[in-house]
């Protein structure tokens, strides 16, 4: 294990983050506490409980999660975008690191600013909702596993895209969608019985329902479910990540 390597990668992504701290942090924490005012403190207090939960305090894993899927995605994609972008990618492809170091430099340099930024957000939350954690290390367990999943599924979008456009045609158009619809701010229960099933279809739902459950003990999807459904998106960026690395698909444009 090339370790030297690992560590040079990492420590140039996290300088990256901290030369750009307004747009990598204060700017995704500034939009999330504009959602906790407008729907948590505002509308969160013209409104019922939801699954026994106050409206505010309901809404603030899903916000939470929000700003880690897109946050864990945007990073990663661009943390191997720039290289590309910039020709400099040949360089790691030349230096002796394997694909596994190189996967594990890029994606937990991304992961690792994910975590932190919904640490941040969760302890802005305390300020405008109270909330409860149930399940400290459940909590702490589905951050870091969606934030390295994403990670990883991130590092494939930067390998795919060729321009910016395409950069953030996922997190845009695809990721933010599907975390809206995935019951951020609503119950999946109040929906029809066939929304609901629909609903199922969107693997955001598992990640919500199961962090969630974390704080609240409450879910409207087994945790077991949530678990394994994250356990098989990561099983299939790993490979596709694998697939990458064996053909050399896009790494030289």
């Amino acid at each position: 294990m090339n370790f030297f390597a690992i560590r040079a990668i990492y420590k140039s992504e996290m300088n990256r983050t901290w030369r750009t701290l307004l747009q990598s942090v204060v700017s995704p924490v500034i939009s999330t506490a504009l959602y906790f005012i407008v729907f948590g403190a505002a509308m969160g207090s013209h409104m019922g409980p939801v699954n026994g939960v106050s409206y505010g305090a309901f809404i603030v894993p899903g916000l939470i999660m929000l700003s880690l899927l897109t946050q864990s995605i945007t990073n990663a994609s661009f943390g191997i975008y720039f290289p590309k972008f910039l020709g400099t990618i040949y360089e790691v492809l030349s230096a002796p690191i394997s694909a596994f170091e190189t996967v594990l430099a890029y994606v937990g340099a991304a992961a690792t600013k994910a975590v932190f930024l919904g640490s941040i957000i969760l302890i802005t939350a305390r300020f405008f909702v109270p909330f409860s954690i149930m399940h400290p290390f459940w909590m702490v367990a589905f951050l870091v596993l969606t934030a390295v999943t994403f990670s990883l599924f991130g590092f494939i979008v930067g390998v795919w895209a060729n321009s910016f456009e395409k950069l953030n045609l996922v997190p845009m158009l695809i990721i933010t969608p599907l975390t809206f619809l995935g019951g951020s701010f609503y119950s999946i229960r109040m929906l029809p019985p066939f929304w609901q099933h629909v609903t199922l279809f969107n693997p955001v739902v598992y990640l919500i329902s199961g962090f969630r459950w974390s704080f609240y003990d409450e879910s409207e999807i087994a945790v077991k479910t949530s678990l394994a459904m994250t356990a098989l998106f990561m099983g299939l960026c790993m490979a596709i990540i694998f697939w990458i690395f064996r053909t050399g698909y896009r790494l030289k444009r």
